[in-house]
């Protein structure tokens, strides 16, 4: 975590703006199908910055599935738009791959080390890879440690972090067990919204004061209204255990209108953090 970060700072999950940016998800990005590719017509990603800039943001967290090219000229010429815009790229959000996966966990690994030479060409010191899609047994954890600590090993210079995500980590102590065992060799990034259920604010404190950085996502009910006392109780439980780094908002309810929801929840992030 960023010590001299403003948690007050403006900043998004880059997921909050699939609909804006056309629902696109690049040829190749989704090997394993989380997500369907396709999709298109809406805002370009070399436009996303200037328009990020215009609706007050600092900085973002950017999907890796909307890269629609990971040649060299097209990144600089992304970097360029970022650096022009003054938005950050917080971190490239790998979000394919399964590094537990008992039969192609290695080739797994490479895909998403190729992905992460990506991060590297664009510019980007910090990623978020998916720990595993396979349940924390004791051979999932065992497979999911050594491969990220061999990615760890393979990319000294990028920061590589996990997340509260997917069935590898569905508590706590899924969590702090990878942590403690690659032995801050990886870092860890805090969603505020994955896990549910009356037992989640104190799953959320127990792995809190590890998190170097953040998707502070809503809550919604079926029409897109936000959970306000959710999401003032899950941000204090950050607050509380001492964060101070960039908060990426993240909104994927039902209401259309994605840049008025963020703004909505902007808000409630800056009285909760004031």
């Amino acid at each position: 975590m960023n010590p001299n970060a403003d948690s007050t700072a403006k900043s998004l999950h880059s997921w909050s703006l699939f609909r804006t940016l056309g629902r696109y998800v690049a040829p190749g990005s989704m090997p394993l199908g989380q997500l369907p590719e396709g999709g298109g017509g809406g805002l370009s990603l070399l436009d996303l910055p200037a328009e990020l800039a215009r609706h007050g943001y600092d900085s973002v967290q950017l999907c890796h599935f909307y890269l629609p090219s990971r040649e060299v000229g097209y990144l600089g010429e992304l970097r360029s738009a970022f650096d022009d815009a003054g938005v950050a790229v917080e971190c490239l959000l790998i979000d394919e791959g399964d590094l537990a996966d008992p039969v192609d966990g290695d080739q797994q690994r490479d895909w998403l080390s190729g992905w992460i030479d990506t991060a590297e060409q664009f510019g980007v010191d910090r990623v978020r890879v998916p720990a595993g899609k396979q349940p924390p047994g004791p051979d999932a954890l065992r497979s999911s440690v050594e491969r990220l600590v061999q990615l760890a090993d393979r990319h000294p210079g990028t920061r590589i972090m996990i997340e509260n995500w997917l069935a590898m980590m569905p508590d706590a102590a899924s969590v702090n067990e990878i942590l403690d065992r690659t032995a801050g060799r990886i870092g860890f990034l805090i969603d505020l919204g994955n896990w549910k259920g009356d037992g989640k604010y104190d799953e959320l404190a127990a792995v809190a004061a590890r998190a170097e950085s953040c998707q502070a996502k809503v809550s919604t009910d079926a029409s897109g209204v936000i959970d306000e006392a959710d999401y003032r109780r899950s941000l204090g439980v950050l607050r509380d255990a001492g964060y101070g780094g960039p908060l990426a908002m993240v909104y994927d309810g039902p209401d259309p209108d994605e840049w008025g929801k963020l703004d909505q929840a902007y808000g409630i992030v800056r009285s909760v953090y004031a």
